[in-house]
């Protein structure tokens, strides 16, 4: 699995004094990466509605001394921590936002160790050990090579489509991507899923269900649409999926349907294929609506197809260097990494452009993601953000140990 290079920058790493002596570190500073974890969990952050947590997120990267730490456009926040020069950029982050609606009740509660709330670990643990790290590297006292950007991003989750990632990769050159998110440390995701989403609706005049009876119905047209979604065929490798997630319209029992809408979510690991299932998917929707007409000999249905999200589907060698310094910095600090399967991450729109990148999972325990009783375990949580912390310093390269694994291929400024 291992090159011999990546091997023998990791055996050096591991053997320096700093680095083991940065591990103790991190091992002490658990407590205060949990305390933040919680009073992150608390600063609520719905969709599309980061702001706070972000501004919050912001200040803490200050207070931690790095350069040049701003919010752009989109919403993330992020710094830089600068290396000696002539090595590459790498961007490290967690996402800010969460998959819950505006009001939900973030307050963490505590039941014999476990820390309960919604994304008390969907990526408010990815947030917190970014901040890990950060200490991690201002109390080792080691130069980097490279420069390392570090911070929060936007609309990872949902309707969110990526706009974080995909603004900083279109404003910021670099050479490398980490994203800390998922609950398992030793999984490394390599490949990522992509996702076309639609918002269907299909519109007409209504009526009253007896006295107008023979005019087309929107929920008529829905319902033949989602019929023949069901029937739909798609491989299984590479794999390939379709879920008309929600349903909606009517207005009464006893009348016509004027308008009625579904969400859809189409997937694939291959872009080919995610492409043949959004043609034959399309083609669905517009003859359902010609049926509907059709069947009461009229035009006055119409159907509008809105496509609100885009996550490309991307691929990497499975003995690219970012995923062999993977596997090495979780064996550095006693892990057992394994190659995850295609996911839908941060990591997917870097990855589409060709820059490596992977994301890696966060420490301790966790469960009941994208529910109200999501949960946190932080037992051993600090091994994480040690083999985080191990990962990057490979990557980027220590002054007078190694040089840096990751390839300059950005035209940095």
């Amino acid at each position: 699995m291992l090159s011999p290079k990546v091997r023998d920058t990791y055996e050096k790493l591991v053997a320096d004094e700093r680095v083991n002596r940065t591990y103790k570190f991190i091992e002490s500073d658990h407590e205060n990466t949990v305390f933040e974890q919680i009073q992150l969990t608390e600063i609520p952050a719905p969709p599309f509605q980061e702001e706070i947590r972000a501004q919050d997120f912001k200040k803490r990267l200050q207070r931690l001394g790095l350069k040049d730490v701003k919010m752009d456009k989109e919403g993330n926040v992020f710094g830089v921590r600068p290396g000696i020069g002539n090595g590459p950029k790498l961007f490290v982050s967690a996402h800010l936002d969460t998959v819950f609606p505006e009001g939900t009740d973030t307050t963490v509660t505590d039941k014999g160790g476990k820390l309960y709330a919604p994304g008390i670990g969907d990526d408010t643990r990815g947030l917190a050990e970014v901040l890990a790290i950060i200490r991690a590297l201002n109390a080792s006292s080691i130069s980097t090579i490279g420069d390392i950007i570090i911070g929060g991003t936007v609309g990872e989750e949902g309707a969110g489509d990526l706009r974080g990632v995909k603004a900083f990769f279109q404003e910021n050159m670099v050479d490398g991507y980490i994203s800390i998110d998922g609950p398992n440390m030793n999984v490394i995701t390599y490949l990522g899923t992509g996702s076309y989403r639609y918002q269907i609706t299909y519109k007409g005049s209504g009526g009253h269900s007896f006295a107008d009876f023979g005019s087309p119905s929107a929920t008529h047209g829905l319902g033949r649409a989602i019929a023949a979604i069901a029937q739909l065929e798609t491989k299984a490798n590479p794999k390939t999926t379709f879920t008309v997630g929600e349903v909606r319209g009517g207005t009464s029992v006893n009348a016509i349907a004027q308008e009625a809408s579904m969400l859809v979510d189409l997937r694939s690991n291959d872009q080919q294929e995610l492409d043949k299932l959004d043609k034959a998917f399309l083609e669905i929707v517009r003859n359902a609506c010609d049926e509907e007409n059709k069947r009461w000999k009229s035009e006055d249905l119409t159907v509008e197809m809105e496509r609100f999200g885009n996550r490309p589907p991307a691929s990497q060698p499975s003995d690219a260097v970012i995923v062999q310094a993977a596997w090495a910095a979780i064996e550095s600090v006693d892990g057992d990494p394994r190659l995850g399967q295609p996911s839908s991450t941060d990591a997917n729109y870097p990855m589409s452009l060709e820059i490596p990148a992977i994301t890696t999972g966060t420490g301790g325990n966790a469960g009941g993601a994208h529910t109200l009783e999501e949960w946190y375990d932080p037992t051993d949580g600090h091994r994480a953000i040690q083999k985080s912390f191990t990962l990057i310093l490979g990557l980027v390269g220590v002054k007078d140990v190694c040089e840096p694994l990751l390839p300059v291929i950005a035209k940095n400024d």
